[in-house]
């Protein structure tokens, strides 16, 4: 097994302020992975994207993106411009060499499950045949979302990756513990996962506090909701190849660092 791990953006302690600066700092920390967030806008340039994907090549780290909150693929009325963002960020993930670009997918609102499924499942599909005819070797990773009222449950995630192999469950382990008002099988969610046979996986970390409606806000993973140690248990037990673990803790890579040595306690050989 090889774990990749690093922060939600740019580093805290990093001296500037731009990606570069970022990718330059995750290595710095003994990292290995950033994910590069897009959340309120995609604003980078195509030449700074191909600038911070030489540096994170020469530093081995591997880089993701989060695309903009804005984005809602269950509405027909914002259907168009939500993969307007979604595929503004594939294009920078491609001259990045980010292998995913990580989206919530949307809001059931008044919809059935299975109309906003059948949405959803349209307009990845449509997406992707815009990635291959553009040559964007890019997957697109729908997260694991942390409230009742948003499509991406880890079941409509995986049925979504049986019909579009180029589309991937963003498994956001504190969102399953949130969406499920504090609980999470991490044995159940990772034997789903490792069934997949899915050479690379992409997840997201953090403590969260929550309500009856579902994530409320990211905590660090000492407030152990959920449980990392356990998480980090179950995890080296699997036969899962690949996977990247991305702190979104307030701490950020502070945090990323804690689940190295959590991991290392567990037996894991770290291999940067």
């Amino acid at each position: 097994m090889h774990i990749f791990l690093g922060p939600a953006g740019i580093p805290l302690t990093t001296k500037g302020p731009s990606t570069v600066d970022g990718i330059r700092r995750v290595a710095e920390l003994g990292l290995n992975a950033m994910e590069v967030e897009f959340v309120r806008g995609v604003h980078m340039s195509i030449a700074t994207a191909k600038e911070a994907g030489v540096v994170a090549r020469d530093a081995n780290v591997v880089l993701s993106i989060h695309a903009p909150y804005f984005i809602n693929l269950c509405n027909p009325e914002k259907a168009a411009a939500s993969k307007k963002r979604i595929l503004d960020s594939c294009e920078r993930a491609y001259h990045l060499g980010a292998w995913v670009v990580v989206f919530h997918p949307g809001f059931y609102g008044a919809l059935e499950k299975t109309k906003a499924f059948e949405m959803v499942l349209s307009e990845c599909e449509a997406m992707n045949e815009t990635l291959l005819a553009n040559g964007w070797d890019v997957k697109l990773g729908l997260e694991t979302t942390g409230k009742p009222s948003q499509f991406g449950t880890l079941d409509e995630t995986m049925a979504i990756h049986h019909k579009i192999k180029n589309c991937i469950p963003a498994v956001d382990f504190s969102h399953i513990f949130a969406r499920d008002a504090g609980h999470i099988d991490f044995h159940e969610v990772l034997k789903k996962m490792e069934a997949l046979g899915m050479d690379r996986h992409h997840c997201h970390f953090s403590g969260i506090e929550y309500t009856m409606k579902g994530e409320r806000r990211h905590l660090t993973i000492d407030s152990n909701q959920p449980d990392f140690p356990a998480l980090a248990k179950g995890l080296l037990k699997t036969k899962i190849r690949n996977i990247t673990i991305i702190s979104e803790s307030p701490v950020l890579e502070k945090d990323s660092m804690k689940m190295l040595e959590i991991l290392k306690q567990e037996g894991y050989a770290w291999k940067k």
